[in-house]
């Protein structure tokens, strides 16, 4: 049975894009399974003191964050980078979407499309409408049933729960990927170590 690094994300996280687009070849390649974790990191912001993205805190992190991935997504051949407005985008029912995705086994695909509409495209992943074109391209079925079925009390309990256990783990960002044995490893520039570490322990 292949080893499970499970890959902690927000949907509007711009780093955790960045891991989206390459973990499952990387993880593929030694023989580790990705378990896809969406979950919101607003309320962690709030238990470190901020009310929005510490990009926007500190704006010269800001500046920098975007510059760095532009660097990056050219040297790894994805469409040049663009930060959607607003930032970060509210990505509730995107996540809750990812959760019922994740069930049907189209999280990988819907999560890619998503990505690449938010941070290659410049679109508000928070619009019904970029949700549903990304449902289709992932070919997730019967969408119209599954984005009413993000709104309902058994959805949102679930992702209030899995944003608590992320808490609960010492997730403090995204992404964070988090080994068999319980090692934590934090940003997409600590992927290639926590698939390695997986594929070992």
């Amino acid at each position: 049975m292949p080893t499970r690094l499970q890959f902690w994300f927000d949907p509007a996280s711009t780093y955790a894009y960045l891991s989206a687009m390459r973990i499952e070849a990387m993880a593929a390649r030694r023989g580790v399974e990705v378990e896809w974790r969406p979950f919101l990191l607003g309320p962690i912001f709030k238990t470190q003191g901020w009310d929005t993205s510490p990009f926007n805190v500190y704006p010269a992190k800001g500046r920098y964050m975007v510059r760095d991935i532009e660097r990056i997504a050219a040297a790894r051949g994805l469409p040049p980078f663009r930060l959607p407005d607003p930032f970060p985008a509210r990505s509730i029912k995107a996540a809750r979407l990812a959760l019922l995705a994740a069930d049907q086994e189209y999280i990988a695909p819907f999560m890619r499309t998503l990505f690449q509409k938010a941070f290659a495209d410049g679109r508000d992943i928070s619009d019904g409408d970029v949700l549903r074109e990304c449902l289709r391209a992932a070919g997730v079925p019967e969408v119209d049933a599954l984005f009413a079925a993000a709104d309902g009390p058994p959805v949102k309990d679930r992702l209030r729960r899995e944003t608590e256990h992320a808490l609960g783990s010492g997730i403090f960002g995204a992404p964070t990927f988090i080994a068999p044995d319980g090692e934590l490893f934090w940003g997409d520039d600590r992927l290639e170590q926590a698939i390695g570490w997986s594929a070992t322990v």
